[in-house]
């Protein structure tokens, strides 16, 4: 099991990650209190898709004492947005709708550039408009969303981001990332970026407003080095709520543009979705394509349906238990995963289409 912000890959125990990155599970008190708030639980909570956090109690207790809090996530413009990408994302989107709390995006241009040689300026450039288009496809509000793209916003996190800077040695750096001496200069700095969008809201307004980060386990170490200096800081160390990662439809831990026949993306044709759909890895006992013994958990196209695409519980459960018995085929689990990927590829393209405008006023 290999778990970092770079890798994520191997036989994942997300109860093994709690104990070694020290989070805490979600307790059904805190789901409650959740869904009082929400009149209900998101799927992703439901199924333990987000199942682990830090400090989400507090948050609770400051949103319940009438005070803000702001939400926090982004992405790292490498090429086009999958659905993998997609699932905490739909969960922030969530989080905007029940609390009405500010989104900073962050599109983190400069880690690109620095950690892939292949990348110029203008690369990051295109896929940090590409990628916030999709966010924004999805229906978060544009008057409480702030787009931050680190090359060309630098003026917003610079100064924060210095006093991050001096408080954290380059020997924590590399016992948390693993730099070697090799690396350049410029990654060893870009943590400080990464952290301070955490403080920014109470950077701006002179009081503490806390921070709640929803994004995939993967990420936890940056976040780990943040709460370490927020006291120095005197500001909220930032709250998370961890997802667990959606699969590639060739099977694996983690959904990988590495592997482009295996993730669907949000600009796929339809026709293409479907072709990957229908060759995706099931997980069927022995190879064996019917008759039981088969294990929904681990197919990748019940998992689609499990993270992003049933609403319905009783729904999920009645395909996970045909699906075991063998009562249901592979070929019929697609079909109708193909159907609804196809639904949902169509409407988000055309939401796609009519943001650029809003994307490009957002980015400036």
């Amino acid at each position: 099991m290999v778990v970092t912000p770079w890798e994520f890959s191997g036989d994942i125990d997300y109860d093994k990650l709690i104990q070694r990155f020290g989070t805490q599970p979600l307790t059904e008190e805190i789901l409650d209190r959740i869904g009082d708030h929400s009149g209900g639980l998101h799927l992703q909570l439901r199924r333990g898709v987000v199942f682990s956090h830090r400090d989400m109690d507090r948050i609770l207790d400051w949103h319940d004492a009438g005070l803000p809090f702001v939400l926090y996530t982004g992405r790292g413009p490498s090429g086009p947005t999958h659905l993998g990408h997609m699932v905490s994302w739909v969960f922030t989107k969530h989080l905007q709708d029940v609390f009405g709390s500010k989104l900073f995006f962050q599109i983190t241009e400069d880690e690109r550039f620095l950690m892939r040689s292949e990348f110029d300026e203008g690369i990051v450039r295109h896929w940090a408009f590409e990628n916030a288009l999709d966010l924004m496809a999805l229906g978060l509000d544009p008057e409480n969303t702030e787009l931050i793209a680190n090359i060309r916003h630098v003026p917003k996190l610079y100064e924060t981001a210095l006093k991050v800077a001096k408080r954290v040695t380059g020997s924590t750096v590399r016992a948390i990332f693993g730099h070697g001496d090799d690396a350049n200069i410029g990654t060893m700095f870009f943590p400080a970026m990464q952290a301070a969008p955490c403080f920014l809201a109470s950077a701006r307004s002179g009081e503490r407003v806390p921070c709640l980060i929803p994004a995939g386990i993967d990420q936890d170490p940056f976040w780990r080095l943040t709460r370490d200096v927020a006291g120095k800081l005197r500001y909220p160390k930032p709250a998370q709520l961890h997802c667990r990662m959606l699969s590639g439809l060739g099977g694996g831990a983690k959904m990988s543009s590495s592997r482009p026949e295996t993730a669907i993306y949000t600009t796929d044709p339809p026709e293409e979705a479907e072709k990957k759909i229908m060759d995706a890895y099931t997980g069927e006992a022995g190879g064996v394509r019917s008759g039981k013994g088969r294990k929904p958990a681990a197919c990748s196209v019940y998992n689609y349906f499990f993270f992003l695409f049933e609403e319905s519980d009783d729904r999920l459960r009645e395909l996970a238990e045909s699906c075991g018995s063998g009562a249901r085929r592979c070929h019929e689990c697609k079909a109708v995963l193909s159907e609804r990927v196809e639904g949902f590829l169509l409407e988000h393209q055309a939401q796609r289409e009519m943001m650029r405008g809003t994307v490009a006023d957002m980015l400036g």
